[in-house]
This record gives structure tokens, C-alpha cells and sequence, in this order.
């Protein structure tokens, strides 16, 4: 095995096991919060699935890489390919779209209970997380098993040239469905940063317009809610402001090495382990605004009624 393989493949593994360590421990968490009988805020299911679709997209992409950097590649079968790219998409999809809907719901959150037009959405939308959450899975599930039966119907075990190696595998590749896909994709990421991006400068506004109301008060007058909402507010625009970095500089990674055909092979493993460092730095980035998480225990929660 050269030494740049083994490197690469440390690369690969060390993000493995860090992302789901990180995944896993943040969903103990909220887990344990929710069965220890605390009450949970309206974005805490959100972040359970984002953990579950974060810790999907590190497995099914980050093993088969490491497998392939270390040299333990097998002969996949084209169905065994085929479900490893569509376990990667749909866990892709809903993670872009947890990110999403987590920002938004935040957003509303947050909004003064003095604001006339958004008072009735504010009252709400608690309501719709648990619904949207699901719509959100079902989505991406529905959207991308079409591409997999298609190429089963049409193009079986056969023509299996001019394909890229992904290390693990050779899936088959029909450039118009290939086409179909990028753009549904691309429609479905460009919604989902243009709506992050308004709810984002949307809290940025409201956290200013906040402190500046405040500022003759002293600290210690500030309510215990108000200084909880502004910590899970920054703690999720430190989320967003990551997704937006990694996913922004991934993309044009991509779109070169879509327009090249012959890649460098350096700045394609580059690519996947950019896209895969937003999943595997998300937990980190959210105990990290949250001690309490560190602590494990239910003193600050609200025992439900």
C-alpha cells in the first residue's frame, strides 16, 4: 500500500470514528432528556434527526472510502452499490434539510410574542415539527429511490464503462438521469441555503434589535429563558455558518471536477472528505454552545406537567 493511500486512508478513518462518536453522543443526549421526562425545545427533534442523517451519511460513505484507501476493496455488486449511494442521498438530503427547517424554527422561536404577524406562527409551528421532521425523511426517501429503479429497469448489470471509481465500487452512469438528478439536487440545496440564509440574517436582526432593547438593563435582570434562547440561537448560526463554509466550498470542487473529466485523483478524495466534514463537526459545534450537554442531567430542564 503507497504511504499517500494509508495517509488518506487515516484521513477517512479519523472522521469515521470522530463524527460518529460526536453524532452519537449529542443523540444520547436528547435521548436521555426525553426519557428522564424533561420538557424539550421545539428544536430538539430536529437535531435528533440531523444526528441520525448526519451518522448515515459518515457510514455510508466514510467505511466503503476507508476501505478503499486501506486496499480492502471488493468486487461490489451493482445492487450493493446502488444502495450505498441511495442510503448516502437520502441521509445527505435530510440533513441539508434538518439544517434547514432547525434554522427556521429557531427563527420563529425567537420572534418578540409582540409581533402581530407572526404571533399566530409562532404559536403554531411547536406544533409542525414532528410532522415536518417525517415529511422531511419521506421526501428524500421517495425523491431518490426513483433514480435506482430506473437504472435497474433500464440499464440491468450491463455497460458498466467509462464510469468513475469511487473506490468501492463502479456505479453505472446514464448521463441524462445523471443530469436529472444534479438539478433536482441542485433546486433542492439552492431552496434550502436561500431559506437558512434569510432565517439566519433574519435571527442575526433579531438578537441585535434584542440587545440593543436591553441594554440598560442589567444582567442579572435578564430572565433565564431569554439568555437560554439567545445561547441556542448562536449555537445554531454557528451551525448554519459551518454548513454554509464546507458545503459552499465542496460545491465548487464538484462543479470543477464535473467539468473535467479527467480529475485529479488528490482533489477528488479532497472533496469527499470536505463534504464530509459538516456531519462529522455539527455535533461538536452544538455541545460546544451548550455546556449542558458536558453535564448530562436535568437541573436547568422543566419537569412536564
Amino acid at each position: 500500500m503507497a504511504s499517500v493511500d494509508l495517509k488518506i486512508g487515516m484521513i477517512f478513518l479519523s472522521q469515521v470514528v470522530v463524527g460518529i462518536l460526536g453524532n452519537f453522543k449529542l443523540l444520547y443526549h436528547y435521548m436521555a432528556l426525553y426519557f428522564r421526562g424533561c420538557r424539550s425545545r421545539s428544536t430538539d427533534l430536529i437535531i435528533r434527526h440531523l444526528t441520525v442523517a448526519n451518522s448515515l451519511v459518515i457510514l455510508s460513505r466514510g467505511i466503503p472510502e476507508t476501505m478503499g484507501a486501506f486496499g480492502l476493496r471488493h468486487c461490489a455488486t451493482y445492487f450493493e452499490c446502488e444502495v450505498l449511494l441511495y442510503v448516502h442521498r437520502v441521509a445527505r438530503g435530510v440533513s441539508i434539510g434538518a439544517t434547514c427547517l432547525l434554522s427556521v424554527f429557531q427563527m420563529i422561536t425567537i420572534i418578540p410574542r409582540n409581533s402581530r404577524r407572526w404571533v399566530k406562527l409562532k404559536v403554531k409551528a411547536p406544533k409542525y415539527v414532528g410532522s415536518s421532521s417525517i415529511l422531511c425523511w419521506a421526501l428524500h426517501i421517495l425523491v431518490n429511490i426513483i433514480f435506482p429503479i430506473y437504472k435497474i429497469v433500464k440499464l440491468g448489470n450491463k455497460n458498466i464503462t467509462n464510469n468513475r471509481d469511487f473506490g468501492y465500487c463502479y456505479p453505472l452512469g446514464d448521463k441524462v438521469m445523471n443530469t436529472v438528478f444534479a438539478a433536482l439536487t441542485s433546486l433542492h440545496d439552492v431552496l434550502c441555503l436561500g431559506l437558512m440564509t434569510w432565517a439566519s440574517s433574519s435571527m442575526v436582526f433579531i438578537l441585535h434589535r434584542h440587545r440593543q432593547q436591553v441594554q440598560h438593563i442589567h444582567r442579572t435582570n435578564l430572565s433565564p429563558r431569554s439568555s437560554t434562547e439567545t445561547r441556542v440561537t448562536q449555537s445554531i448560526l454557528a451551525l448554519v455558518s459551518t454548513f454554509v463554509a464546507f458545503y459552499t466550498l465542496s460545491f465548487c470542487i464538484y462543479v470543477y471536477l464535473a467539468l473535467f473529466e479527467d480529475s485529479i485523483w488528490w482533489l477528488v478524495n479532497t472533496a469527499i472528505v470536505i463534504t464530509a466534514c459538516y456531519p462529522t463537526i455539527s455535533p461538536f459545534v452544538l455541545m460546544c454552545r451548550d455546556p449542558s450537554i458536558s453535564r448530562l442531567d436535568c437541573i436547568c430542564c422543566i419537569r412536564k406537567i
